[in-house]
């Protein structure tokens, strides 16, 4: 194989990835072989800094419309396109959602799963997990979205949402953008909100699992349920 130095600047991340493996690569680096080529004024790895720069980051990339990325020097719609796409597929190796049959035994197994798929958004999302008599997920339900410190959750919506699903009980789950689990007043308060709810109409609310960058806490585990 050529020194790295006698590759075109193009190729020089395939180079890299041959040599090296895919672990040694910057995020620019990958960015770059994703993108495919450049621009006439900027490499394929300098367009992956600009993406970078632009969006502080990989997570919050990811969270870039396409619009927004189609506004950026050199990402038109295709790229913009498979830049959703690569960034997806990696979100989502890093974990599975519930499978229809699937038992959740603890907060761990829960969080496991919508790991990948909360952690790192830079808003909150508050989902609803509705479960079978034996306790396993018949599906997702995306009952609010809110703001970077926020989400608006009204209890007679979740359970509406639930009994249409016929829900026997129920998992709810939400991210916390800061990175940090630790739940806030208002989550202590509509968790106890929820519970009430879920006694009176009979759909007991077995966790509610806050998930974070820095891990999860569960509010089962703590005593408040």
């Amino acid at each position: 194989m050529p020194p790295l130095r006698e590759w075109p600047l193009e190729e020089q991340p395939r180079h890299r990835l041959l040599a090296s493996g895919v672990d040694r690569l910057s995020d620019a680096e990958l960015l770059a072989l994703v993108l495919g080529s450049g621009t006439n004024r900027r490499d394929a790895v300098d367009c992956g800094r600009g993406l970078l720069q632009a969006h502080a980051g990989l997570a919050a990339l990811h969270e870039a419309s396409v619009a927004e990325l189609c506004a950026l020097p050199g990402i038109g719609l295709a790229r913009a396109c498979q830049l959703k796409a690569a960034l997806e597929l990696g979100r989502r190796s890093c974990g599975e959602r519930p499978r229809r049959g699937q038992r959740i035994r603890s907060a761990a197994d829960l969080y496991e799963h919508v790991r990948a798929q909360l952690a790192w958004l830079r808003r909150e999302v508050f989902l609803a997990l509705p479960l079978d008599a034996k306790h396993r997920p018949l599906g997702e339900l995306r009952i609010a979205e809110g703001t970077l410190a926020s989400v608006d959750v009204h209890p007679r919506e979740a359970f509406r949402e639930l009994i249409r699903n016929s829900a026997a009980a129920t998992f709810f789950v939400h991210n916390h953008p800061s990175g940090d689990p630790e739940p806030s007043p208002d989550d202590l308060a509509l968790t106890t909100r929820l519970r009430d709810v879920g006694r009176l109409v009979g759909i007991p609310v077995l966790d509610h699992v806050i998930v974070a960058e820095e891990g999860y806490v569960s509010l089962a585990e703590r005593g408040l349920l």
